[in-house]
């Protein structure tokens, strides 16, 4: 779907365009190399060089000053009111008065240093790591920029920042930063510094940019837009970014950018969604499935009503002689596989081919063999396609496919290779959606169509989510679908309960495990390795396997799983733990993707702050599948004690307990979604490139969630409006869209 944009191409002049940036005024041939590989090639790179942030003086022009904001009562948290803390970043120019290190607890080293900038007061500053690094940077009677939150202790009357951002400030700049102008910071690899590029110099190459590009910026915008959303135009918009008259300038700045990247990509998506809204080009379906009726009365459960709401959804869709293009989501458990198999059913009885795709072989492997076990003795032929068939194998699986003789087609990407050829398929389910490209997505679509003798038919696309997606990601990641939410669990399944616990507390949930065990629960043990690692400090399955067979349950019976073994060994140790021949299953990530065994009613994660909210959550999933109480163990390190009660922290490690504190607090997968996006962003959890996101220089699609819905509401009303963009205020914005990406030609017309 989408090339890498070629970002220069944003300017008019052809000079602009193809000016090397070694002659911009204070870069030449030694910076320029450097900032390429920062991926700063030419004039319009450094345009789009957004700030990391901004010096504000204003907000504290000395530490006294900051002294008095942080004994305001209303900054004070905690009953006690143990600490103070300014909400927002803060950066003082400061002088380093003294530098100590200093041993702290069972060992810990820390640097304290004391600064000073010619007011009453005096500040410290704190590392904890790196202290080596910081010890060579950090000398007496050095000037910096200190940039970060202060906490004020009213017990010892102290002010300090912990791991402040530092940029050492020349003697003769130091005057500039105390009177209180409004500067952008650039981020400045070691790479940068080491070719001279300083703050000061970046800032200067900016500035000398501007004045000769500027001006040759194109407006992609129309004028309509503009005026109805009080943007400014996209040259004053970047003018002011990098030469702030004020920070709230900044803001109205950043504002129209993060409206344009928003615009043009939601513009995107309803362009698309137009283009497959052809009655031409659907699959008209009857409603009525004998195959899916059968295989309802033959469910030893009730279908929930929100499965039901949903099928109805989807088989609206189906009958429309429109396109479907829908996103099925679900939390763990809910039920999306059966929705899924009986929409694929009731395509097979108006005579169409029907797959599944999943992201990895073991879940396509489940797949093919659970849709095999809730069919039964059907006629329906299941057939699986995946890279790691031999070569035999494959050769009958293509023939059966070609045929048409495969009703439902099983596989991973090996189901969009060249080779395949489908006969008049009729409906693609995707599972994990957000583990393939939007690309991905159209290969199936585009070989779907030609597999039709009659000429080129639509196949209806249904793509499911297990790990749940906020609703405004939703929006962007999936805007060019309609959604179905299952938001109803099974009617016997109990909330598990979730509790962190320290590894000084594990015997006592080795001898919970016990007790359930001999009730006639069972119980997974989960581990992050394999096996034992010299480069990562965790626990592995196979090691622990063995000691919690012989020593901790050597009165139970124990089973190892993990992701070396073969299909065949995962299937029969997963059948003799279904078939209770097992009493504690052992075992990696590997059961995250499927197992349900409703008799599993305790989990126990090992280095449980090693997994990602999304994958605790997909684990947890595993558990409370039946209809007794179900609990879910999460153990830690005993030196995280102390991150638990603190209220914010960027340390990976406070973000790991923010992690098992929320997995604790809620069982609401959408809830945790939020969470997850909020600590590792949109491109950590769907992997940009996987997902079909542009990568936003200025919007976040966390924080950004109102001017998401904005943006896409008045995308849509413009394509309504001119539907191919041809009128003359409009052809700007539709070159950036052609721009940006690729695979839109239906904006042309085309």
């Amino acid at each position: 779907m989408q090339n890498i944009p070629n970002p220069d191409e944003g300017l008019n002049s052809k000079s602009a365009r193809t000016l090397p940036l070694q002659y911009v005024k204070g870069v030449g041939p030694r910076r320029a190399e450097a900032l390429a590989k920062e991926g700063i090639v030419t004039p319009y790179d450094v345009v789009m060089n957004v700030p990391r942030g901004y010096v504000n003086r204003t907000a504290a022009p000395s530490i006294s000053a900051l002294f008095e904001q942080c004994r305001a009562p209303d900054l004070w948290i905690g009953d006690a009111a143990q600490v103070a803390r300014v909400s927002s970043e803060i950066s003082i120019v400061a002088l380093i008065s003294d530098v100590r290190q200093k041993t702290v607890g069972k060992g810990r080293t820390m640097l304290d240093v004391t600064i000073s900038d010619g007011s009453a007061s005096t500040a410290q500053i704190v590392f904890w790591n790196n202290i080596s690094y910081y010890s060579k940077l950090i000398k007496e009677g050095k000037t910096f920029l200190v940039s970060g939150v202060p906490e004020y202790d009213p017990k010892r009357g102290q002010l300090t920042i912990h791991h402040p951002e530092l940029e050492e400030i020349d003697a003769d700049d130091v005057e500039q930063y105390r009177t209180g102008a409004t500067l952008p910071k650039y981020p400045l690899t070691q790479g940068l510094k080491a070719a001279g590029v300083t703050m000061r110099q970046m800032r200067t190459i900016v500035e000398h940019v501007l004045e000769q590009c500027l001006s040759e910026i194109t407006e992609p915008l129309p004028a309509s837009v503009l005026s109805e959303r009080s943007l400014m135009p996209k040259a004053e918009a970047l003018r002011e970014i990098h030469m702030p008259t004020s920070l709230a300038h900044v803001e109205r700045a950043r504002y129209r950018m993060k409206y344009e990247e928003l615009f043009v990509f939601e513009l995107l998506l309803a362009a698309r969604r137009r283009s497959r809204r052809n009655p031409e080009a659907g699959l008209p379906m009857q409603s009525r499935s004998v195959s899916a009726r059968t295989l309802v009365e033959s469910l030893p459960y009730t279908l929930t009503g929100a499965q039901r709401r949903v099928i109805r959804e989807i088989v609206a869709d189906m009958t429309s002689g429109l396109p479907m293009n829908r996103l099925l989501q679900g939390d763990v458990g809910s039920g999306k596989t059966i929705v899924a198999l009986l929409c694929m059913l009731n395509a097979i009885d108006n005579g169409f081919q029907t797959l599944i795709m999943a992201p990895t072989e073991i879940l396509a492997e489940q797949h093919l063999h659970g849709i095999r076990r809730m069919l039964g003795d059907s006629d329906v032929r299941v057939v699986q396609l995946v890279g790691g068939l031999k070569k035999k194998e494959r050769n009958e699986a293509l023939a059966l496919i070609a045929s048409g003789e495969a009703h439902i087609v099983v596989g991973t990407h090996a189901l969009f290779e060249s080779e395949v050829q489908y006969h008049k398929l009729g409906l693609i389910v995707i599972d994990e959606q957000h583990r393939f490209g939007v690309a991905q997505r159209a290969e199936l679509r585009r070989m779907g169509r030609a597999s039709h003798p009659d000429g080129p038919r639509t196949p209806h696309i249904l793509v499911m989510s297990a790990t749940p997606i906020p609703r405004t990601l939703s929006m962007t990641l999936y805007g060019d679908l309609d959604a179905s939410v299952i938001d109803e669990m099974p009617a016997n399944r109990v909330p598990i309960r979730t509790s962190v616990v320290f590894e000084s507390q594990l015997d006592g949930v080795h001898e919970f495990i016990r007790s359930e065990v001999k009730a006639g629960r069972q119980a997974y043990v989960v581990y992050p390795l394999v096996e034992k690692s010299e480069k990562v400090e965790a626990k592995s399955a196979i090691e622990h396997f063995n000691l919690l067979r012989e020593t901790v349950f050597s009165d139970i019976r124990v089973g190892l799983l993990h992701g070396q073994m073969n299909w065949v060994e995962k299937e029969a140790t997963m059948r003799a733990f279904l078939e209770r021949e097992f009493d504690v299953l052992v075992s990696t990530t590997v059961i995250e993707v499927g197992i349900d065994v409703s008799n599993a009613s305790i989990m126990l994660v090992e280095n449980a702050e090693r997994f990602g909210l999304s994958q605790l959550h997909q684990l947890r999933g595993r558990v409370g599948r039946g209809a007794n109480q179900s609990y879910c163990f999460l153990a830690t390190k005993d030196h995280f004690r102390y991150l638990v009660n603190r209220s914010s922290s960027t340390d990976d490690r406070a973000k790991s307990i923010v992690r098992l504190k929320t997995m604790e607090e809620t069982t609401d997968g959408f809830r945790i979604a939020e969470v997850d996006l909020r600590l590792r962003g949109p491109g950590d959890v769907l992997g940009v490139r996987q997902s079909g996101l542009p990568e936003f220089r200025f919007a976040d699609l966390v924080t950004d969630a109102s001017l998401i819905v904005v943006t896409r509401g008045d995308a849509f009303a413009l394509l309504d409006s001119d539907p191919h963009l041809r009128l003359p205020e409009h052809i700007n914005v539709k070159n950036e869209v052609l721009r940006l990406f690729d695979g839109v030609g239906f904006l042309t017309g085309a």
